[in-house]
């Protein structure tokens, strides 16, 4: 398995939150993670910061933020240049999505979670 740095974007540390869940079950399968929440916190060894960070080599965002809070990370995200954009449950994002497919960036309505366990990460 090659390990692929993902960013949370909507990451939680209330363990009942998929964000949360999902973070976990990243680090447990090797993934580098960045993560970014509404308030500084920590998930098991990754640091949740408020603050967009500008990092190299982001592979896989995954969406934990409804899509009327993601439309203040649309250059964020597309300045990351990432592979992929996964769009988790109640994410959905027409707008988000055609202008990530307009840069070439793949787009997935997925979930992380089902993903990591049937090994399709």
């Amino acid at each position: 398995m090659i390990p692929k740095k993902t960013l949370v974007l909507g990451a939680s540390d209330n363990p009942s939150r998929y964000s949360y869940l999902a973070i976990q079950r990243l680090r447990s399968h090797g993934h580098p993670v960045v993560a970014i929440g509404r308030k500084h916190t920590q998930v098991a060894d990754v640091p949740v910061t408020v603050q967009p960070v500008q990092e190299k080599e982001i592979d896989t965002v995954t969406l934990y933020l409804n899509p009327s809070h993601q439309q203040e990370y649309y250059d964020y995200i597309l300045s990351l240049a990432p592979k992929r954009i996964i769009f988790n449950p109640g994410t959905e994002n027409p707008e988000l999505e055609e202008m990530a497919r307009q840069k070439g960036i793949k787009t997935l309505e997925a979930c992380t979670l089902v993903m990591l366990s049937t090994n399709q990460y």
